[in-house]
């Protein structure tokens, strides 16, 4: 490889993401001015994989939400969704995207289209709620996917085991309704072999997904999970079941196969290899991030990436032959997973920060989110207890600048990096 071509390698995952992200706004824009229809979907269990089978753009409310707090005027939105009605005390993505509806659709990205139908999972309480909000502003169908989750830590159920197979009919029997609704709706006959193809597309983004996130255990880590995962966590959502998306995910496996054979590694000198608990502050992203990377601070893996994959973290890849009863399957075990990253998540913390090879946990519950947020203080303290690993706890949140103090989220993430340094410079004058 030249060293021109290698060039054009490095950081190709960010700009094609990047652009590809563009691609999808500009799609919702044109169907919005078009009055098209589009469907709401969330990132735990879009179901993307049926919608895109019946041509469908798909809106997601969070992605759309958290757009609006990088871009900085989610304030704008907050105050016109409190202004309505709206408790200052709820999930700031449900406000920014009540404060949209109500000017609109109109969003930083473009125009965003009203719902034909909307499609959730009981993977977030507020889910639920939020789609009622679409119910009764548009009259739109509403359908919900109830996902049966572990019902204890460490009791999950897999294949060939009778309890798992009843949740999987269980899920099957209401995708078979969600197919149904979508032929109702779009007016359309559900094409199996078109949805044959979609889930190709599907298998080949989850096996890729699975590789490059093996791939960051690497020294130095080959990409932040913070910031350049989320442009990952775009494409893997919304073009999910997609050529395009498939293409990206196998473009961006090779950037990762090759930085992890060349020793590239971030733009940072690596220091501090670390994971991410929870959801980013996007009101101050950029800075949120450097007042760890000024550290030499490198987020190798996080929860963020798990629950907000839309199950593509997994690597899990549909069955073909038996397409509808292989979905539930993949459903069932996607979104049971992504609420397990939040309940369930101290033992597979303990394998990560083993597997990467960590130096410290970051932990960061948000006022607006409290299904994220409950039980971090316990699950903090369990790996303390567990493994020893250095952790720090700060708060802030994903929406609102009102609630995020930096001076105070620097005083202490430097006092933690300080009492790193400390540690490995006991540990080196021990050895």
């Amino acid at each position: 490889m030249t060293t021109q071509s290698a060039q054009d390698l490095v950081g190709r995952g960010n700009r094609e993401g990047a652009a590809l992200f563009r691609d999808w706004f500009e799609e919702l824009d044109a169907t919005a001015r078009n009055g098209g229809q589009s469907a709401y979907v969330f990132v735990m269990g879009s179901i993307n994989e049926i919608l895109k089978t019946f041509d469908l753009p798909v809106v997601f409310p969070e992605i759309n939400s958290l757009q609006t707090a990088v871009r900085r005027v989610a304030h704008e939105y907050l105050e016109e969704a409190e202004d309505y009605g709206y408790s200052p005390d709820i999930c700031g993505y449900v406000k920014a995207d009540v404060g949209m509806q109500l000017r609109g659709g109109e969003h930083p990205m473009g125009q965003i289209p009203v719902p034909s139908m909307s499609v959730l999972t009981n993977a977030c309480n507020t889910y639920i709620k939020w789609a009622e909000i679409w119910e009764r502003m548009y009259d739109t169908p509403t359908f919900t996917i109830d996902i049966p989750g572990t019902r204890q830590s460490g009791t999950q159920t897999w294949q060939g085991d009778s309890d798992f197979e009843a949740d999987r009919k269980y899920v099957e029997t209401q995708l078979r309704e969600l197919i149904t609704l979508c032929e109702e709706v779009t007016g359309k006959k559900f094409d199996i072999d078109k949805f044959r193809q979609v889930l190709t597309y599907a298998n080949t983004m989850s096996r890729c997904w699975k590789r490059v996130l093996e791939l960051n255990a690497s020294k130095p880590s080959l990409f932040n999970a913070l910031t350049d995962g989320t442009i990952f966590l775009g494409v893997a959502n919304g073009f999910r079941g997609t050529q395009e998306g498939a293409e990206y995910f196998e473009r961006l496996a090779e950037e990762m196969e090759y930085k992890a054979a060349n020793g590239i590694g971030q733009a940072i000198e690596e220091q501090y290899r670390l994971l991410f608990v929870g959801v980013p502050c996007y009101p101050i992203f950029r800075r949120f991030n450097e007042l760890f990377t000024d550290w030499g601070g490198s987020f190798v893996n996080s929860t963020y990436l798990w629950f907000a994959s839309g199950g593509t973290n997994r690597g899990f890849e549909y069955d073909l032959a038996d397409p509808v009863a292989s979905l539930a399957e993949g459903v069932l075990i996607s979104v049971r997973d992504a609420m397990d990253s939040m309940f369930h998540q101290s033992e597979v913390l303990s394998d990560m920060a083993r597997d990467f090879d960590v130096d410290g946990v970051i932990y960061h519950p948000i006022k607006s989110c409290r299904t994220v947020s409950t039980g971090l203080a316990d699950g903090r303290r369990h790996l303390t207890a567990e493994s020893g690993i250095p952790s720090l706890f700060i708060e802030s949140d994903m929406m609102d600048r009102r609630v995020v103090s930096e001076a105070q989220m620097k005083n202490r993430i430097d006092a933690f990096f300080e009492g790193l340094a400390s540690r490995r410079l006991a540990a080196g004058v021990q050895g």
